[in-house]
């Protein structure tokens, strides 16, 4: 038989035998190399053409150049979706009845929430959010908040000190002061953000923590006034049914002064969350409010002490250390 008749003998049995190809994959695979292999009917006719007249093999190579395009397109167009070998699976080996792969889910840092909450509720109350320096100088920090130089309340707070006179905030009430200089009354503010103490790091205390700043100064500001703000922070933050009390203290830039404590009953006993007061006169001098027109509250909370009482987390470490089982719980 000649080239140019084995060539149609090979498309009609190939067009014979794929019609009757079935879905298997190792039908598909075994078929195709019958054909397509490096021994099939299409590499064999390509070693044939090496002994054909040399005036015909231009010719006959155009033949199964084109035989080898058809049959490659009619084998990819009937096995177009499946997937040979044991890789593969038949559409009826799949069952969509079953659950998806899960896939991790971040989710916000526990403090991340709490302070969000903490000012969705000041906000809701007529509050703007204001931020300040981290790094500030020693009159923003602690002269012009009523501590003086060599003041006994200096030691309270244990600072980093950059040089002789800037430090890492120890407190967001820094931020007030810059309010008050570069604002006029009336204001009303919270100042969220990052504060530093020089602190030996325990399961109580660290030496980096997030504090809420609140400030309002209008003509007549009262206590009874802070006092309702609170409660109601106080009651949204934790609960309507929570007990808690306001006592006596000092904090050099307000006077009268107090601590507000809650009561936990897992406990039995009563915790502190917060301090406050009625902003010192000599605060308002030193930022050119008239203290005698002008009168006004601050309080000061830690986030991290609130997200442990409303969490039950008894380790303030662990708001550090990354540990995924940890965050996962939020």
């Amino acid at each position: 038989m000649d080239l140019k008749r084995s060539i149609e003998s090979v498309r009609k049995s190939f067009l014979a035998d794929i019609e009757n190809l079935p879905a298997d994959p190792k039908a598909q695979e075994s078929f195709r190399v019958r054909y397509f292999g490096r021994k099939g009917e299409i590499a064999s006719l390509f070693q044939q053409l090496k002994d054909a007249n040399a005036s015909e093999r231009p010719k006959l190579g155009q033949l199964l150049n084109a035989l080898r395009n058809d049959l490659t397109s009619a084998f990819d167009e009937k096995t177009v979706g499946s997937k040979s070998g044991e890789d593969s699976i038949e559409a009826g080996d799949v069952d969509y009845s079953l659950p998806g792969i899960h896939l991790p889910a971040g989710s916000l840092h526990p403090l991340h929430q709490t302070l969000q909450e903490m000012k969705e509720i000041f906000i809701s109350l007529g509050f703007s959010v204001a931020y300040g320096p981290e790094v500030d100088d020693d009159f923003h920090n602690f002269q012009a908040l009523n501590i003086p130089k060599h003041h006994p309340a200096r030691d309270m707070q244990d600072t980093f000190f950059i040089d002789d006179n800037t430090v890492l905030r120890t407190h967001t009430s820094n931020v007030q002061i810059h309010l008050m200089e570069n604002q006029d009354p009336p204001l009303r503010y919270i100042v969220p953000g990052r504060v530093y103490r020089n602190e030996a790091i325990s399961f109580k205390s660290y030496c980096l923590f997030h504090q809420v700043e609140g400030l309002f100064v209008d003509k007549h500001v009262s206590f009874p006034d802070l006092k309702g703000t609170l409660e109601l922070f106080v009651k949204r933050c934790f609960g309507s049914n929570v007990k808690m009390r306001f006592r006596p203290s000092f904090f050099p830039f307000t006077e009268p002064s107090a601590e507000v404590d809650i009561w936990s009953e897992s406990k039995g006993e009563w915790l502190e969350i917060l301090g406050c007061g009625m902003v010192d006169p000599e605060v308002f001098k030193n930022v050119g409010y008239d203290p005698k027109i002008w009168r006004g509250y601050a309080f000061g909370m830690g986030v991290e002490r609130i997200a442990m009482l409303k969490y039950g987390i008894d380790d303030i470490r662990l708001f550090y250390q990354g540990d995924t089982r940890f965050l996962e719980q939020f």
